[in-house]
């Protein structure tokens, strides 16, 4: 179990406020160690300029988040508050993630198209939202955000991306296109979390799947990004843009959500590859 630091770093009491350019925000908010920061950060200001900021390889942690390297087992029914709250815990984590790597994203690819970074903040601003209504919902079972461990596993492996395309394939069209399976039933790595919240927490079950949602957005900025930075959507340039270990078998929920895939842009043909893929054997 690792506990991170939160002794005052170099950066101001209130970083994001006091930025002056998108990217110091950017790089103050991953690297906050405040959690009320971290969930409420101050707008970012109008004015960019790359200020050769270093894209972070880990978040600030506030001491409240108790980080550990595995992640602890999810209840398999949401039959009591407290497993309820467990499951809601685990994916407002999903959420910040989400909206760190968006700042990461934003750092680590400096030259990448100004359009490209203005909807990186976008789909950041959406993540932080979504992290704000499952707060309230922990506090309406009792819990605060902190009161369970957490697991950073999106930056486990996320920043091995290298380019902007390799990015838009893990996460635009990776782990929130996965959400478009398993939000009618869970978030990115939940399956069938709105089934078991719908057990004891409508008001929860409802708030995935309007998570889900909007997710479709999300995905069509990765397919149009992707198609930009690699002239098309082909299956297989996707599934090999994705960093290792990383395969196209998390990045898909059972059954695929075809409709919602096409929706966001995915051609049938890339849809059918999705869901026809398989692990090759071992030799």
């Amino acid at each position: 179990m690792i506990v991170v630091d939160d002794a005052p770093s170099q950066l101001s009491e209130s970083a994001t406020a006091s930025a002056r350019t998108v990217e110091a925000w950017a790089h103050a908010y991953i690297t906050t160690r405040d959690l009320h920061e971290k969930l409420m950060p101050a707008p970012p200001p109008g004015q960019w300029r790359d200020e050769g900021l270093v894209a972070p390889l880990a978040p600030g942690r506030p001491r409240a988040l108790c980080v550990v390297r595995k992640a602890p087992r999810m209840p398999r029914k949401a039959g009591t508050p407290a497993a309820r709250a467990k499951l809601l815990h685990t994916f407002l984590h999903h959420e910040l993630q989400a909206a760190e790597l968006m700042a990461w994203a934003l750092l680590a690819f400096p030259t990448a198209p100004r359009p490209f970074r203005q909807g990186l903040l976008a789909i950041m601003e959406d993540e932080l939202r979504h992290a704000a209504h499952y707060r309230v919902a922990l506090a309406d079972l009792g819990v605060a955000y902190g009161d369970q461990p957490v697991r950073d596993w999106f930056w486990e492996r996320v920043p091995a991306c290298r380019s902007p395309g390799s990015f838009v394939a893990t996460l635009g069209l990776g782990l929130e296109a996965a959400n478009l399976e398993h939000t009618a039933r869970g978030g990115v790595l939940l399956p069938d979390l709105s089934r078991r919240l719908r057990g004891g927490d409508e008001a929860g079950a409802l708030l995935q799947e309007q998570s889900g949602r909007e997710e479709v957005a999300h995905v069509a900025f990765g397919v149009r990004w992707f198609e930009a930075f690699r002239g098309s959507l082909r299956f297989e340039d996707w599934s090999a843009a994705l960093p290792p270990p990383l395969s196209p078998l998390l990045m898909r929920g059972t059954p695929v959500a075809r409709g919602a895939r096409r929706r966001a842009g995915m051609s049938e043909a890339f849809v059918d590859a999705l869901e026809a893929w398989r692990p090759r054997p071992a030799a």
